[in-house]
Parts: structure tokens; sequence; C-alpha cells
């Protein structure tokens, strides 16, 4: 009897024991919000902190493991246009890189006063406060990081959401309740924002979108669709440049990254998006400079088209390095054939 009482005590404790530990891994799994902000774009980290200011419970979650997006990933150089329309949280953001960079810490690469006062607005220009338009991309990731630990904000980085049709999203009555991560995590939410560049949280709950370009006839507009004979900021062949693999022999196919296909009708419809660009931080100055290391299956053909451009006395290869702190650029796509990724931007 008291051999038969050991083992059912036993049985019956472990039994009590797994049921703590699985309630546990639900508790650790379900995670329950007032907003859910699913990606750490630049975009994201505002609502995240705007929720909180507003007193409500908010977690960032998604696939990013550094908040900032494009911010903190290479566009250093701000596209302001008017900047006094610039208010909010952005504007605090940017008021909070001039004050990084009022610090001598800040310059361990280049004086202050030799950058000078480029894209920057002094206090009563474009409101009370001085801001500062130009920054490195680490330092926007800085001020993103202290932002959410003031407002603190959890951060739950490298999480991916699960895309696979009624796995990923809990919806009831229209409304999304959870969102389950591919690691397995759940977080539950009153409301859930898509932060994300792709939309995949948007896609996956089922909002209708569309991919490509649409039509000027679609809704009334002139500058939408294809664009055919459009010559803006040099994107375009100032000279001939022959196609062909061997020069001059149609029969040899066509170059990587030309297409054989005509352009299609200015102003029309097609499924291609906005060119991906890869939007780099360099530098000149020679103590804080690394090589280019030649990648794994580096491929010369796909740069001939370069070659010949080239060689038709095109020259405007660092038109569009713009200058920020510390000998540093952002280097953006200029001309014909430039850091924009041609041709993958679709299927």
């Amino acid at each position: 009897m008291i051999q038969r009482f050991s083992r059912c005590s036993v049985l019956l404790l472990s039994c009590v024991v797994f049921g703590f530990l699985n309630q546990s891994i639900v508790a650790h799994a379900q995670q329950s919000y007032d907003v859910v902000v699913y990606g750490g774009t630049s975009a994201g980290v505002v609502a995240a902190i705007q929720a909180s200011r507003m007193g409500k419970s908010v977690v960032i979650v998604g696939p990013d493991k550094h908040l900032g997006g494009l911010t903190a990933g290479g566009l250093g150089w701000t596209d302001s246009g008017n900047k006094s329309a610039i208010g909010g949280i952005s504007r605090e953001f940017y008021e909070r890189v001039w004050k990084h960079y009022q610090r001598p810490e800040a310059w361990p690469w280049q004086a202050q006063a030799e950058f000078g006062n480029r894209n920057q607005s002094p206090p009563g220009k474009d409101g009370d406060a001085s801001s500062m338009w130009v920054f490195e991309p680490h330092v926007a990731e800085q001020i993103y990081e202290q932002l959410v630990a003031e407002h603190k904000i959890p951060v739950h980085r490298d999480q991916w959401l699960d895309r696979e049709p009624g796995r990923g999203v809990v919806m009831k009555d229209g409304r999304i309740t959870a969102i389950k991560m591919l690691g397995g995590q759940v977080y539950q939410g009153r409301m859930f924002i898509d932060a994300t560049y792709e939309g995949d949280l948007m896609a996956a709950a089922g909002v209708s979108f569309h991919v490509g370009r649409e039509a000027n006839r679609v809704y009334g507009e002139t500058w939408n669709g294809i664009q055919v004979g459009t010559l803006h900021h040099g994107h375009w062949f100032k000279k001939p440049v022959d196609p062909y693999v061997v020069p001059g022999d149609p029969s040899s196919g066509v170059l990587p990254r030309v297409s054989p296909d005509p352009p299609g009708e200015k102003g029309e419809g097609d499924h291609r998006v906005q060119a991906y660009c890869f939007r780099m931080c360099l530098t000149n100055h020679d103590e804080n400079r690394i090589p280019f290391p030649k990648p794994e299956g580096y491929d010369a053909s796909q740069y001939e088209l370069l070659l010949r451009v080239f060689a038709t006395g095109w020259r405007e290869t660092f038109a569009k390095f713009d200058p920020i702190p510390n000998y540093k650029t952002d280097t953006n796509n200029h001309g014909p054939f430039s850091t924009d990724n041609i041709g993958r931007n679709y299927d």
C-alpha cells in the first residue's frame, strides 16, 4: 500500500508541477497590451511613444534587430522640404539630434566648426528649439533607444509574424485580437499597428492592398503609372549604351539588368514598385575606413552595364554623396546605374 501510494503521489506531484510549468509557458507566450506595434521602424517607435504618453500599455515587436528602419540604416540626410511643417515627436527627434552634436565627444573624426551649420535650424527660425536634419545612422538608433527606455516600452526583436493563413493573426468580428510569431510568442492587444515597410500584418489580416503603380486614370492623377521620357535627377542614359553581351550582336542577348521588353505606355499601371536602394554610410577619413570585401559569389557581369556607362564619359558617380558629420556620407542613388538594385524590386 505504501509503495502504491508513493507512486500515486509522485504521479500526482508530476502532474501538478507540469501543470504549473505549462501555465507559466502560456503566460509567457501570451502577452496582452493596449497597443501592439508590429515593426521597429521610425513610425513604429513614434507610434509607441505616443501611445505610452497617452497612458496606454504598448509593446514594439517585429523582425527588426535595430530600431529606426531607414533612419538608423543609412538615410542620414533628411529630405525634409519645408521644415516648419515638421512637429510633434518627429520634431523632438531632430531636436535631440541637434543636442547630441553639441557635445564635443560627438565629433571624434571631424571638428564641429568644420562641418558648420549644414542642414540645421537655429532657434527661432523653424520653431523655438534648434534642430539638426543630418546625422550618423548610429546616432539615430541611440536616440530611438533612449526614447523607448525613457518611456519603459518593451521591444521584442527578431520576432517574425507567422504569415501562414489562419495561424499568425487571430480575429474576432473583423478585429485583430492577437498575433502569433514563428517562435510561438503570442501578443494580445486592443489595437494593432502595422509599422513595417512591407505591410505583412496588414496583408495577413486580410486588408485589401495594391502592389505596383496604378494607372493615372484610376484616381485621376498625372504623375502615376509608367514613366516614359521623364528625365528626372539625372537618372537616365545621357549617351547611347550598347545593351548586348557582345557589343553590336543582338544574338548574344542583353546584359544583366537590361530588359528586352518595351517600357510600356506612359501613365499606365504595372506591377513594379519603387527601386530597392542600398543607402550607404561611407567615409573618406583614413582612420575610420575599412575595405569593401569581395562578396561570395561575386559576378562581374552584373556590372558590365556600369562600365559601359563610364565608357561614354559619364562622371557623376559622386553627385549624391551627401555629407553628414564626422567625414561620413549618406550615399544615395544617382544616374542610370548606381546603388538602386535594378530589376530586383518585382517578380
